[in-house]
């Protein structure tokens, strides 16, 4: 005997309750991605316009700097894309996205050398990001490696690409991603290493700033490392190699 109230009859037949949950349970799931895609989307809209006053690597690092000194602050401090040194504009393309200029926010090719080093490893351990979405992920999202944070990146990088613009997104990128322990953006980059302004950096020093990314911290502790020297010169010596916004 079927209890009535653990099933629903319809013409097909027999539906069991809990298949039906499961249906409910997707649906609600699939509102909220798309709510929060949303959300992602109205954000950018607003940004397109406004700067943000922080990101989410922002937040988490300052969060995590306070559980040592309460009293902790992060050195940031915005600066007009017209007022940083275009000898850093050219490095950083350089140094994290040589094509920036040419494709759409994602470069499958370099998605694809990723997800084959993943597998060879076991692990997510690379993802291929361009500029973009390195932007998408400072913003919204964690360092937490994970396809399923991946494809978010992705979704977010396009929104950014439909929306900024390639100007924009240099901008907001440079203004935002981490040079050392608690140092974000390129001014208080500038001013940390070198006392200077963003618009001041030769291309000596702005190849270095650039080099230190995509591992900011370990090159602050580490500032005369050998490798550090040698990514320092490599990216001088292409820094007219490569197309930047104007």
């Amino acid at each position: 005997m079927v209890k009535r109230g653990n099933t629903q009859r319809g013409a097909g037949g027999v539906v069991f309750a809990p298949v039906r949950w499961v249906f409910k349970l997707l649906f609600w799931a699939f509102c909220a991605v798309v709510l929060l895609q949303l959300w992602y989307l109205a954000q950018i809209t607003y940004w397109a316009r406004f700067n943000p006053s922080s990101t989410s690597f922002m937040n988490i690092r300052l969060e995590e700097m306070r559980k040592t000194d309460r009293s902790a602050q992060l050195k940031h401090e915005w600066v007009p894309y017209d007022q940083i040194s275009m000898n850093l504009k050219r490095a950083v393309v350089a140094a994290e996205d040589s094509g920036f200029m040419n494709h759409y926010g994602v470069e499958p090719e370099a998605i694809e050398v990723a997800i084959q080093k993943n597998q060879r490893r076991g692990k997510v351990t690379h993802g291929g990001s361009t500029i973009t979405q390195q932007l998408a992920k400072n913003l919204f999202l964690t360092s937490k490696r994970s396809y399923i944070r991946k494809g978010q990146e992705l979704v977010i990088a396009f929104m950014l690409e439909a929306i900024w613009g390639k100007r924009r997104i240099l901008e907001v990128y440079l203004n935002v991603v981490e040079w050392g322990n608690g140092v974000y953006g390129a001014q208080a980059a500038s001013r940390y290493y070198y006392g200077v302004n963003a618009s001041q950096l030769n291309a000596a020093q702005a190849s270095r700033l650039a080099s230190m990314l995509p591992a900011p911290r370990y090159f602050d502790k580490r500032r005369g490392s050998p490798f550090l020297a040698r990514k320092t010169a490599t990216v001088q010596a292409r820094l007219y190699q490569v197309a930047v916004p104007k």
